[in-house]
């Protein structure tokens, strides 16, 4: 895992990649750090200046991690690294570490804003709560790299993957929004449940290259769904609210820099990353015996 990890972030600064990102993402805090915490002396750095960046994220990690697995099918060189004596997992994680140091450079940069907006008169508090907030910030990185990192999977075009993960983030950054359109009761929530059982069924019938499996699996999904709808339609919805509420990856953390510290925010994050961490190495393990 350490050799991936190191070829990895090689591949990184040897050409502009991780220098033109690194800058990007330093040049958007930098400039809110400027105009407004330095500008109109406000101390809050978490919501003027890490919050308002959100939106740059949107295309940084994309980007960052377009290329990690992508580009290692193009080149077929995904064969060398599975018959290499790295498990698929230090495969994954060992990428996954890189993208996660490249992030933290920019992360650092902005932990030194935070102590110079100390050393200008803020006050002990307000320093422990913006490095809080660096924090979180960070694990959302962490968790959206995942995310990107599992697109990167998918395919081999790197545009491709780009725009995977761009679009897969776009929805998490929309779904708070989204989320108020599918209010419509436990109907909704019924239909959208069993389109769920239909790709878990498939996901299952094609991993065990059984059709008889799936079809069975789908039938026991319909019938519990069926008898929840009928019995007890609230907890259909309350269920399918939940779901909602977990695909806005960018809400917690918003509610993290309004509010206080949130130890199930970051518990949150760092589920998502080891989630789609698991289902990247499922989908190379997948290709690898296919």
């Amino acid at each position: 895992m350490l050799a991936i990890y190191k070829r990895e972030l090689r591949s990184f600064f040897h050409g502009m990649m991780g220098y033109v990102l690194t800058a990007f993402l330093l040049a958007a805090s930098g400039i809110y750090f400027l105009a407004l915490n330095l500008g109109y002396g406000l101390t809050d750095f978490g919501y003027y200046t890490l919050y308002r960046t959100i939106f740059m994220l949107l295309l940084y990690f994309p980007v960052l991690a377009m290329r990690s697995l992508a580009e290692e099918r193009r080149a077929r060189t995904d064969q060398l690294l599975l018959t290499s004596p790295v498990s698929v997992w230090g495969i994954v994680v060992g990428k996954y570490l890189a993208l996660c140091t490249v992030f933290a450079l920019p992360c650092l940069a902005d932990g030194v804003m935070i102590v110079v907006l100390w050393l200008l008169g803020g006050t002990a508090s307000a320093c422990g709560a913006n490095f809080a907030a660096l924090l979180c910030y960070f694990l959302l990185g962490c968790a959206a790299i995942a995310v990107c990192e599992f697109c990167s999977g998918l395919t081999e075009n790197q545009i491709i993957a780009a725009v995977m993960g761009f679009s897969a983030l776009l929805l998490a950054y929309m779904m708070p929004s989204l989320r108020s359109m599918f209010n419509a009761g436990s109907a909704v929530a019924l239909v959208v449940f069993t389109a769920l059982s239909a790709g878990a069924s498939l996901a299952v019938g094609l991993r065990t290259q059984s059709f008889t499996l799936g079809c069975f699996c789908f039938a026991a999904f319909c019938a519990g769904l069926s008898a929840l709808f009928l019995l007890h339609s609230a907890w259909l919805t309350e269920a399918f609210s939940a779901v909602l509420s977990a695909l806005c990856l960018f809400a917690p953390f918003e509610e993290f820099v309004n509010n206080s510290f949130s130890t199930p925010t970051l518990v949150y994050y760092l589920t998502v990353a080891v989630l789609f961490l698991f289902f990247t190495a499922q989908g190379i393990e997948k290709r690898r015996w296919n």
